[in-house]
């Protein structure tokens, strides 16, 4: 009886250590996978910003062309760093602030389009993690995406530093983008933003 009972008692130790496991890996395994979407997001939102570095397609960076500017196949990286980005047409308010608090979702409401990530190395373009080769290759991964939006002259709120009309017009002064970033599954992606400011001499 006492053996039993000392064998019941091993079981019952056993079994809840097995579960105490079994739950640590799979929180290790979502904070691995956390991470990782989290370097993703981070590394698309670069590449967000970086193609609007440069004097280069000044046109492609004030006149939103989502149709042809964001897919990733056409519009790759320039060695020379002269990049269109994935510029979004404008908005109206409440879509904006809608899109500004709740990134994905709003996007995937109002069709908006996304780019995905292949880097900032023009060289050598980033894929995602596969498995197999031709028609029998897998995806294990879904890459991360990003998009920009340029924060229009008309907002009360930027009245003092956007450019005057004429300036606008030839191209010159300070613009204002928010990039916006995604990774994961549907249904599980994290986004992030960044707001940032370029000065342009115009296309003259």
């Amino acid at each position: 009886m006492i053996a039993l009972v000392m064998l019941l008692v091993i079981t019952l130790i056993a079994v809840g250590t097995m579960r105490s496991t079994t739950l640590e890996m799979r929180l290790t395994g979502y904070r691995a996978e956390n991470a990782r979407l989290q370097n993703m997001v981070d590394a698309a939102l670069r590449e967000g910003e970086f193609r609007f570095y440069g004097p280069g397609h000044l046109d492609s960076k004030l006149n939103p062309n989502p149709d042809e500017n964001c897919d990733a196949d056409s519009n790759e990286l320039n060695v020379f760093g002269n990049n269109k980005p994935c510029l979004l047409e404008e908005m109206s308010n409440a879509d904006f602030e809608d899109f500004y608090n709740k990134p994905v979702e709003a996007a995937n409401a109002l069709d908006l389009e996304w780019m995905e990530y292949r880097g900032l190395d023009a060289r050598n373009r980033f894929e995602p993690a596969s498995i197999g080769t031709g028609n029998d290759k897998k995806q294990l991964e879904k890459p991360a995406s990003f998009n920009a939006y340029r924060i229009m002259e008309g907002a009360a709120e930027n009245a003092a530093v956007n450019p005057e009309y004429g300036a606008a017009l030839r191209g010159s002064g300070t613009y204002y983008y928010v990039i916006t970033a995604k990774a994961g599954d549907e249904g599980e992606e994290i986004a992030a933003q960044s707001t940032i400011a370029t000065i342009y001499l115009g296309l003259d």
